[in-house]
């Protein structure tokens, strides 16, 4: 495949297009072109071969683009416009012009940026109001789904043994690099035993007429809020493969909960799926739910395997995919039972405590995923150097309450992206009120996690010293001073809320090496792998 195709200039020009653009914006996929030109959105197929896809043929990409229009007008007809050629005209490559097609594109009318779900994820901001309205989207949209002879096929144990074993089998080449060895042995193994072991709960998918003509590729990425109009747009379904487009319900819903839990989300994940399931009637979802989502991550995973090979991509990109196919395989892999219980590690307690100085030595210890809220507020939400002081009162500024939600809420999405994945994580901020400390229990339990808070205390005269020297130094993360403390103190809510077993007290007016000692003896577990689920 050639890395510049001769319509690519013409595409790259905001001159060539039969509107308004001020500039063009190329996106790749492993399987597409995307440029996003003004108001519009050109989408064209690379002349790939995947085995499960197959794009190497002009008139295949040209009847592909026509399936990917008539299929997605199900969902969002008022995104998906037009298929349009790219055409030679005397030499010339023009944009639907009336020479000869050398390529074909999907045009599509551009969604706002600042609603897309995936970026609204990074940002905490969906929410179960979200999550209902895809549901009211989705519900009506698989009642009316096509069935029949014709689709029911897709939910026989063959269809289903051959999707995961394909998937399998275009990754062994990447053991060892994306993925390791006893995690692909162990989510084969899982997978093999579970279409074995349940032949009736998938086969009577079938009888209750729940295997369905879906999307396919039903998760953030594709997933538009229109604040304007109140509108949800759910887009771009798989058009290139039936086999992947038809099937069981849960499959799909599964894509959707498993990149929630991908993004560090659990309880929002079982949100959705409790919302969808009562909505549409189907318990026996709740079955199949955790197979199928270790299928869609492992499926993602393998896209990611595909982009990192990838002809054409800059260094960045094919880093950036990499990590994220890794990612996707551990999470897989947490599904299938084989990352044991993590752990999270919650160092509490008012400025001056130590905190910070205890939690980050016993992190680099034993090399453990450490986040601090200083350091989160700071660069995740403000945007500005964590060695910048800020002198604001109590509650301003960046300290205000919602910048200190935001705060909150980024730390247990950072720290669900470690648990989902069996990994274990330290947490490191004040969580002076029970409802912070609740959303880290909630966390716990939706992500199937162990979850011990360290609460740090300290002599206040001890506590003075330290903010004193502190404010004098030199590339500090945090602002913490005497009076803020004293603020603190007196709205800290006290740990009532807490099980003892769930709580360690440390004083800290000890060296820290002591402090790291105490710890290992409390924690002796606290490897990747803690226990067997």
């Amino acid at each position: 495949m050639s890395e510049n195709p001769s319509w690519m200039k013409t595409m790259l020009d905001p001159a060539s297009y039969p509107h308004p653009v001020d500039d063009v914006v190329m996106v790749q996929t492993h399987i597409s072109w995307v440029f996003l030109a003004g108001d519009r959105v050109y989408k064209l197929k690379k002349p790939v071969d995947f085995g499960f896809l197959d794009f190497t043929g002009l008139e295949k990409r040209h009847h592909f683009c026509l399936e990917e229009l008539r299929l997605n007008r199900r969902l969002c007809a008022e995104i998906y416009l037009y298929v349009w050629p790219v055409t030679s005209d005397d030499g010339r490559i023009k944009i639907n012009g009336t020479g000869k097609p050398v390529e074909w594109a999907v045009v599509m009318r551009r969604m706002p940026e600042e609603g897309m779900m995936v970026r609204l994820l990074s940002e905490n901001m969906i929410g179960n109001a979200e999550i209902d309205a895809v549901v009211n989207r989705l519900i009506p949209f698989y009642r009316n789904a096509a069935a029949g002879e014709k689709i029911k096929k897709f939910g026989t144990i063959d269809i289903i043994r051959q999707n995961t074993e394909e998937n399998f089998d275009q990754t062994a080449s990447f053991i060892g690099k994306l993925i390791e060895k006893d995690a692909y042995s162990h989510i084969c193994n899982y997978t093999r035993s579970f279409i074995d072991n349940n032949k009736p709960l998938l086969l009577s998918r079938i009888e209750q007429g729940l295997i369905r003509e879906g999307h396919g590729d039903l998760y953030s990425a594709n997933i538009c809020f229109n604040k304007t109009n109140n509108a949800v747009y759910i887009f771009d379904c798989i058009e290139f493969n039936e086999r992947f487009r038809c099937g069981d319900v849960a499959s799909d819903v599964a894509f959707l909960a498993m990149d929630l839990d991908y993004h560090g989300l659990p309880a929002l994940s079982n949100y959705f799926i409790k919302s969808f399931s009562d909505g549409i009637g189907d318990a026996g979802l709740l079955d199949l739910i955790d197979f199928y989502k270790c299928y869609r991550a492992y499926v993602r995973g393998k896209i990611g395997c595909f982009t990192w090979v990838s002809h054409g991509i800059d260094s960045d990109t094919r880093e950036k995919a990499g990590s994220q196919a890794s990612r996707y395989f551990r999470l897989a892999m947490n599904y299938a039972g084989g990352m044991g219980i993590p752990d999270l590690y919650v160092f509490f307690g008012l400025s001056g405590t130590g905190k910070s100085t205890v939690a980050s030595a016993w992190a680099r210890k034993h090399r453990l995923p450490f986040y601090n809220s200083d350091r989160v507020r700071k660069e995740f939400i403000a945007g500005i150097p964590t060695g910048e002081r800020h002198w604001e009162p109590f509650g301003r500024g960046i300290y205000s309450r919602q910048q200190t939600l935001k705060t909150y809420r980024t730390l247990a999405c950072l720290a669900g992206k470690h648990l989902m994945q069996g990994e274990p994580v330290i947490l490191d901020a004040t969580y002076r009120d029970g409802e912070e400390r609740s959303r880290l229990l909630e966390l716990s339990r939706e992500a199937k996690a162990n979850i011990h808070f360290i609460l740090c205390t300290c002599p206040e005269q001890e506590i003075k010293e330290r903010l004193t020297q502190r404010a004098g130094a030199e590339n500090q993360v945090s602002d913490g001073r005497w009076e803020i403390y004293l603020k603190q103190k007196e709205l800290f809510v006290p740990t009532d809320d807490l099980e003892q077993d769930h709580l360690m007290v440390l004083s800290t007016n000890r060296p820290v090496s002591e402090l790291l000692d105490e710890l290992d003896r409390k924690f002796p577990n606290r490897g990747r792998f803690t226990s067997g689920r």
